[in-house]
């Protein structure tokens, strides 16, 4: 048996073709398991609301202890005109790191780097 921390790294591909549910039982699922989760394209904002909705009825009757998420945007800068009038007020998210809340600490988060320090069980 392998020990140490398994980190699952899953494309902006194989996002796009799960619903919004599928992915928040797929990311709640591995990290019930112990595995930290690395989004390339983030959640949007409601897909990351329902997850920590799911998360807090989860959390503790079998010891789950919840999670931990850090991630973020693909622009700092204010929406153009054109994403104003095509209703994209919020910078889409990008990288996104989910993981145990018991095995996974953000240490620092910048504008392009996330600090992480992850512990084994």
């Amino acid at each position: 048996m392998q020990q140490g921390v398994q980190i699952d790294l899953i494309s902006e591909e194989r996002l796009s073709k799960l619903t919004s549910m599928e992915k928040i039982h797929m990311i709640l699922d591995d990290v019930r398991q112990g595995t930290i989760v690395i989004l390339e394209k983030g959640l949007d904002p409601e897909e990351q609301g329902k997850l920590i909705e799911m998360t807090m009825h989860e959390i503790l009757p079998d010891g789950f202890n919840g999670i931990e998420i850090e991630t973020y945007p693909s622009h700092e800068e204010a929406p153009g005109f054109l994403q104003r009038l095509l209703g994209r007020t919020r910078p889409e998210s990008r990288l996104t790191v989910i993981g145990p809340a018991n095995q996974l600490r953000m240490i620092r988060k910048d504008k392009d780097m996330i600090s992480a320090w992850v512990s084994s069980r």
